[in-house]
């Protein structure tokens, strides 16, 4: 099960102008096996039945409550929340996870108990859980309400109105070039192009295309998540919640640009140009990765 923050690749938006939140480059992101009891379980233990949307006393969202405590709640928990759909439904996977990898989990990843909402931005995961609360409204804390919203690049710190966007969910369709970066120089000839690819809502991945010529061309790559077994969207074999992998061997005669999209099941695309979607957060850039390459011969 893959988790992705929604700030991964901004350090790409904060060449194009100014963004506020952590420079991530492309490794925002992780794979984990997670290990735990599944939130629509332990609801249904206390009487809330699989796929409920509203409660009889009208609840609506379920909120996950941290021990931890920010400066942006003043001083008081972290916190966020999901719908009650989602939470109440065994194939969307939420989890209250105890585990990692096969091992309880430490301290950086949530110990003793942490939430787990799989093809959802990083930000609902919930680390360090105290309380669940089962609410009318969605999660009302600083990060669902004032951050981890997408604006349209016109939007500023001056004009910005945090009541026009809902919080974000589900990630959209992303991929990366993980082998190859803008300071390499390679000698002439064939060179692997691999990386990752991931979807939010459980969306597979249908196709990663890779052009070595800025995007006028292009050829698909193979896809994988088990080494020689080849990867197959929605099928029986394949774990919808995890990274996909991708790679193609490719002919790079000269210095060129190298350029990735994916395309998931539901036929999303990525954007191709990341200044169409900055926004002053830099959230979201799923726009096709680009990777400038050098062919010549290294003094290394």
């Amino acid at each position: 099960m893959h988790g992705q923050c929604a700030g991964n690749r901004r350090t790409a938006m904060s060449n194009v102008r100014t963004v506020k939140g952590v420079g991530w480059d492309v490794s925002a992101i992780g794979n984990a096996v997670w290990s735990g009891a599944k939130l629509a379980d332990v609801l249904e233990l206390v009487g809330i039945p699989n796929l409920t949307s509203v409660t009889r006393s009208g609840g609506k969202h379920v909120e996950f409550v941290s021990i931890d405590k920010c400066k942006e709640e003043n001083g008081g928990p972290y916190k966020a929340s999901i719908p009650l759909s989602q939470a109440t439904n065994p194939e969307a996977d939420v989890l209250l996870a105890y585990e990692m990898n096969g091992e309880p989990l430490n301290r950086d990843h949530g110990y003793p108990l942490r939430v787990v909402v799989p093809g959802v931005i990083g930000a609902r995961s919930v680390k360090w859980l105290d309380t669940i609360n089962i609410l009318a409204e969605e999660c009302q804390g600083f990060f669902m309400q004032k951050d981890y919203k997408m604006f349209p690049p016109s939007v500023n710190w001056d004009n910005i109105n945090w009541k026009s966007r809902r919080p974000l969910m589900d990630f959209p369709v992303q991929c990366v070039i993980c082998s190859l970066e803008d300071v390499n120089v390679m000698k002439p000839g064939k060179a692997k192009v691999s990386g990752y690819a991931v979807s939010g809502g459980g969306r597979g991945i249908e196709r990663v295309d890779i052009s070595v010529d800025g995007g006028k061309n292009w050829v698909e790559a193979s896809r994988y998540q088990k080494t020689g077994i080849p990867y197959i969207a929605d099928h029986m074999s394949s774990d919808k919640w995890a990274w996909v992998f991708f790679e193609v061997i490719i002919d790079i005669p000269h210095s060129t640009q190298i350029v990735a999209k994916a395309v998931d099941t539901a036929a999303n695309v990525q954007p191709e140009s990341v200044e169409t979607i900055w926004n002053l957060r830099g959230v979201l850039n799923t726009s096709w990765h680009r990777v400038q390459v050098r062919v010549g011969h290294s003094n290394m």
